[in-house]
């Protein structure tokens, strides 16, 4: 190649190179990038929603790059722009011509790897977007105060009020003997007297709250700045990276989440597990010496993984309000007699509802 062409050639590159930020909005390329169109040639790229370009900074030699598509010519401006010094295209007969020049992209813009709070786990589906979800069934506090709210009450102070009442006198009407003289768990007395916004707290070695209607589960949800799961999303969440049916692995194990337990607590309280199921006591039942609900993470062995993190009791301790029109649960209570792990889910109760089985956890976008 002569000089001249060598250098139209050098010229042609650097012209595709330095056109490098018209890429389109939200792409990552990791490789080498030519064509001032936007055309990425990469080995892999992926999206980033709408972020700004990621310029690699590798050094290329431009004249072997593999160059611009035709018709992609830099104009005469382009040209003039970048040419070099006429003298530098100049070479004696029969010294070889200078070497391409070695043309760096612009600094690089470094996007950071999205993250969730961290109180959430990043789900990574195999197809779909990517999302967060909280780490521990939900724990909930006053929204105004961040003051904590029973676990063991709805957080309507009205209905909460009317229960500490009922079940004062009934708790004697029903059970034996021992089972009558389990006392009612406390009411504050802040709550008997203030209405109250809950908010969704997810962390770990809490008694998590029930006793949440669908309607509360996504307010308290939208208070923490995030909202409920839909269905799907809490499906694939609760079979981690592998997509297990169970959040430990492809067939049922006795034991291995908090769900499907040698009691019920209405039983054990009324001597039937149909009525009273707004009794504040039922959490707090013990059944050989063992409490039927746990707090959060207690069950270490009911992890949804994903990646080195991991999601808790997907699968029973409480049923967590799902997004849906009607109203829906999933993942079963401790004492529903449930072996369909991550597939179970309640379409039964409209969004007004609530008993002592049912609590929440929330879900958000990746940031």
């Amino acid at each position: 190649m002569s000089a001249k062409g060598r250098i139209d050639a050098l010229l042609y590159h650097k012209a595709c190179r330095l056109r490098i930020g018209s890429l389109l909005q939200g792409e990552i390329c990791c490789g080498l990038m030519t064509g001032h169109d936007g055309v990425c040639r990469a080995a892999r790229c992926r999206s980033t929603g709408a972020r700004a370009c990621w310029r690699v900074v590798t050094l290329v030699v431009l004249a072997e790059a593999g160059g611009c598509r035709r018709g992609d010519e830099p104009s005469d401006t382009e040209k003039t722009a970048t040419a070099p010094p006429s003298s530098s295209v100049t070479s004696s007969p029969g010294v070889a011509p200078p070497a391409p020049e070695l043309v760096a992209a612009p600094d690089a813009e470094v996007m950071p790897e999205p993250r969730c709070r961290p109180d959430m786990v990043k789900v990574t589906p195999h197809d779909g977007p990517r999302y967060c979800v909280d780490r521990y069934e939900a724990t909930l506090v006053e929204h105004a105060t961040s003051r904590p709210l029973s676990p063991y009450y709805t957080p309507v102070r009205k209905w909460a009020v009317n229960a500490f009442d009922a079940w004062s006198k009934q708790r004697f009407e029903f059970g034996p003997p021992e089972s009558q003289q389990v006392e009612l768990p406390e009411l504050p007395a802040w709550q008997r007297t203030v209405d109250v916004e809950p908010r969704a707290l997810s962390k770990k070695a809490l008694w998590p709250n029930g006793h949440v209607t669908g309607v509360l589960a996504a307010t308290a949800c939208s208070h923490a700045g995030k909202r409920l799961c839909t269905p799907a999303e809490w499906r694939t969440a609760c079979g981690g990276e592998p997509g297990h049916r169970f959040p430990y692995g492809a067939s049922y194990e006795a034991g291995a989440c908090n769900v499907f337990r040698e009691a019920h607590p209405a039983a054990v309280l009324h001597g039937d597990a149909s009525i009273g199921h707004n009794d504040p006591r039922l959490n707090r039942v013990n059944f050989k010496g063992k409490p039927l609900l746990r707090k959060t993470g207690d069950t270490p062995s009911c992890a949804s993984r994903w990646g080195d993190d991991a999601i808790f009791d997907m699968v029973g301790n409480l049923d967590e309000w799902v997004e849906h029109e009607r109203g829906s649960f999933a993942g079963g209570f401790y004492a529903r007699s449930t072996k369909d792990g991550c597939d179970w889910r309640s379409t039964a109760h409209p969004k007004s509802y609530a008993d002592y089985s049912t609590g929440v956890r929330c879900c958000s976008a990746l940031p």
